[in-house]
Protein backbone atom coordinates (compact mmCIF):
# COMPACT_ATOMS: atom_id res chain seq x y z
CA UNK A 1 0.00 0.00 0.00
CA UNK A 2 1.20 3.51 -0.75
CA UNK A 3 0.18 7.09 -0.15
CA UNK A 4 -1.15 8.47 -3.42
CA UNK A 5 -2.24 11.95 -2.33
CA UNK A 6 -2.30 14.35 0.60
CA UNK A 7 -5.17 16.83 0.87
CA UNK A 8 -5.99 19.44 3.46
CA UNK A 9 -8.63 18.02 5.76
CA UNK A 10 -12.11 19.49 5.77
CA UNK A 11 -12.04 18.96 9.53
CA UNK A 12 -8.98 20.75 10.95
CA UNK A 13 -7.82 20.09 14.50
CA UNK A 14 -9.32 23.32 15.85
CA UNK A 15 -8.94 22.50 19.54
CA UNK A 16 -5.18 22.13 19.28
CA UNK A 17 -4.66 24.75 16.57
CA UNK A 18 -2.84 22.18 14.43
CA UNK A 19 -3.01 21.59 10.70
CA UNK A 20 -4.84 18.46 9.55
CA UNK A 21 -4.33 16.51 6.34
CA UNK A 22 -5.89 13.41 4.82
CA UNK A 23 -3.42 10.88 3.41
CA UNK A 24 -5.09 8.87 0.63
CA UNK A 25 -3.91 5.31 0.03
CA UNK A 26 -4.01 2.99 -2.96
CA UNK A 27 -5.78 0.34 -0.87
CA UNK A 28 -8.05 -0.08 2.14
CA UNK A 29 -6.86 0.07 5.74
CA UNK A 30 -7.02 -3.30 7.49
CA UNK A 31 -6.23 -4.61 10.98
CA UNK A 32 -2.66 -5.54 10.08
CA UNK A 33 -2.00 -2.02 8.77
CA UNK A 34 -3.33 -0.46 11.99
CA UNK A 35 -1.19 -2.71 14.18
CA UNK A 36 1.86 -1.87 12.08
CA UNK A 37 1.46 1.80 13.13
CA UNK A 38 1.94 0.97 16.82
CA UNK A 39 5.62 2.12 16.89
CA UNK A 40 4.56 5.66 15.92
CA UNK A 41 2.97 6.48 19.29
CA UNK A 42 0.30 5.50 21.75
CA UNK A 43 -2.24 3.35 19.89
CA UNK A 44 -5.96 3.25 20.67
CA UNK A 45 -7.64 0.62 18.47
CA UNK A 46 -11.36 0.10 18.93
CA UNK A 47 -11.71 -2.90 16.65
CA UNK A 48 -15.01 -4.15 18.13
CA UNK A 49 -16.95 -1.20 16.73
CA UNK A 50 -19.12 -1.58 13.63
CA UNK A 51 -16.53 0.58 11.87
CA UNK A 52 -13.27 -0.14 13.73
CA UNK A 53 -11.49 3.09 14.64
CA UNK A 54 -7.86 3.77 15.50
CA UNK A 55 -5.91 6.73 16.86
CA UNK A 56 -2.19 7.15 17.43
CA UNK A 57 -1.01 10.01 19.62
CA UNK A 58 2.49 11.42 19.92
CA UNK A 59 3.83 14.77 21.11
CA UNK A 60 3.55 16.63 17.81
CA UNK A 61 0.95 14.70 15.83
CA UNK A 62 -2.17 12.54 15.95
CA UNK A 63 -2.96 9.90 13.32
CA UNK A 64 -6.49 8.52 13.09
CA UNK A 65 -8.62 6.51 10.73
CA UNK A 66 -11.19 3.78 10.19
CA UNK A 67 -10.61 0.20 9.08
CA UNK A 68 -11.93 -0.25 5.55
CA UNK A 69 -11.25 3.36 4.59
CA UNK A 70 -8.81 4.42 1.87
CA UNK A 71 -7.39 7.35 3.86
CA UNK A 72 -6.18 8.31 7.31
CA UNK A 73 -6.01 11.77 8.89
CA UNK A 74 -2.96 13.36 10.46
CA UNK A 75 -3.25 16.39 12.74
CA UNK A 76 0.17 17.91 13.14
CA UNK A 77 1.75 20.75 15.03
CA UNK A 78 4.24 21.42 12.23
CA UNK A 79 5.28 19.90 8.92
CA UNK A 80 7.99 17.59 10.29
CA UNK A 81 5.74 14.50 10.25
CA UNK A 82 4.66 15.35 6.72
CA UNK A 83 8.24 15.27 5.51
CA UNK A 84 8.78 11.85 7.09
CA UNK A 85 5.54 10.47 5.67
CA UNK A 86 6.23 11.81 2.17
CA UNK A 87 9.85 10.62 2.04
CA UNK A 88 9.67 7.32 3.86
CA UNK A 89 6.18 5.88 3.75
CA UNK A 90 6.10 3.16 1.19
CA UNK A 91 3.59 1.07 3.02
CA UNK A 92 4.28 -1.97 0.86
CA UNK A 93 4.11 -5.05 3.08
CA UNK A 94 3.41 -2.76 6.06
CA UNK A 95 6.98 -1.49 6.29
CA UNK A 96 6.11 1.08 8.95
CA UNK A 97 9.19 0.22 11.02
CA UNK A 98 11.13 2.51 8.67
CA UNK A 99 8.77 5.38 9.42
CA UNK A 100 9.03 4.78 13.16
CA UNK A 101 12.81 4.76 12.89
CA UNK A 102 12.78 8.00 10.89
CA UNK A 103 10.49 9.62 13.45
CA UNK A 104 12.79 8.62 16.29
CA UNK A 105 15.82 10.00 14.47
CA UNK A 106 14.10 13.30 13.73
CA UNK A 107 12.65 13.35 17.25
CA UNK A 108 9.26 14.35 15.89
Amino acid sequence: MRIVERTESREPCVEAGWKAYDYHLDGRIDREFVLSLRPLGSLLFMENLKKPFFKIEADHYIIKGVVGSEFFRVAQQDDSIDEVLRERIQIKNYAMREVAHALQNKQV
